[in-house]
């Protein structure tokens, strides 16, 4: 059981959130919105700024580097929420008598990841750290990290050692996440330096879905990589345009759509 936070860190938290909502907050104001002394403000601040969650300014504070990481992570998991979950339930009944899937690291395969909880004899391979920590704990399923570098600016694993040792593992299924899907079912990544590791994962599996939320359909990224007419189709949600995905059946891409709760 998690020890609840002590009043010292809810409000050097909560310094954190007005921070990053305002881009910069002075002593005064962050002493005024919480309701303590400039003087409890600035320990708070210098604790914040051992930490690397801040930098301290002249009469105030702006974020760190390491807490802008960590929020702009938490912002892309929480956009468009409601579909991706509608996506990762499609994605988990896949799953249904299978051993092995890989996952690459984008947020919507981290929300696949959280639909898995209690499932019992899988292993799950992948690049993606947050996915890694949110299934360790879970007695009946084996994480696999495949190893590499930690990739600068976003919590996964890339490089020639991952890209080594995805080419001697197998999975049933991979599901990988997109930028963006054109009018003709190619699929693009950005950035491109992320795109060996995805084709390896890719050529390790037996099925390969897309997993893309109906935001990135009809758009493009920095590498067009792939093309859904490869695999085993596309997993998107119910707000995606009818037309487009007609357009996509056409080409001969099955089309999974999860319903948004």
């Amino acid at each position: 059981m998690k020890r609840p936070l002590s009043r010292a860190q809810q409000r050097q938290h909560r310094i954190c959130q007005l921070i990053a909502e305002r881009g910069e907050c002075s002593v005064a104001e962050l002493s005024r919105q919480l309701g303590v002394s400039g003087m409890t403000i600035r320990r708070d601040l210098d604790a914040l700024e051992r930490q690397g969650q801040v930098l301290r300014t002249h009469g105030g504070a702006t974020l760190g580097y390491r807490t802008v990481f960590e929020f702009d992570f938490l912002e892309r998991v929480r956009l468009n929420l409601p579909a991706k979950e509608a996506i990762a339930r499609v994605a988990a009944e896949l799953l249904r008598g299978c051993t092995t899937v890989m996952l690459d690291a984008s947020t919507t395969t981290l929300a696949i990841a959280r639909q898995l909880h209690g499932r019992t004899g899988l292993t799950v391979i992948t690049t993606s750290l947050p996915a890694a920590s949110e299934l360790q704990h879970d007695p009946g399923i084996d994480v696999l990290l495949p190893g590499g570098y930690v990739r600068p600016n976003s919590p996964d694993l890339s490089g020639p050692i991952t890209e080594m040792n995805l080419e001697q593992l197998h999975a049933d299924i991979t599901f990988l996440g997109a930028d963006g899907i054109d009018q003709e079912g190619f699929v693009y990544v950005n950035p491109p330096d992320t795109t060996d590791v995805l084709l390896k994962m890719a050529a390790a599996a037996s099925r390969v879905y897309v997993a893309a939320d109906s935001t990135k359909l009809g758009r493009r990224g920095l590498r067009r990589f792939a093309r859904l007419t490869q695999w085993a189709g596309l997993i998107t949600d119910s707000r995606a345009d009818p037309q487009f995905l007609e357009n996509l059946r056409t080409l001969g891409v099955p089309i999974l759509i999860g319903q948004i709760r």
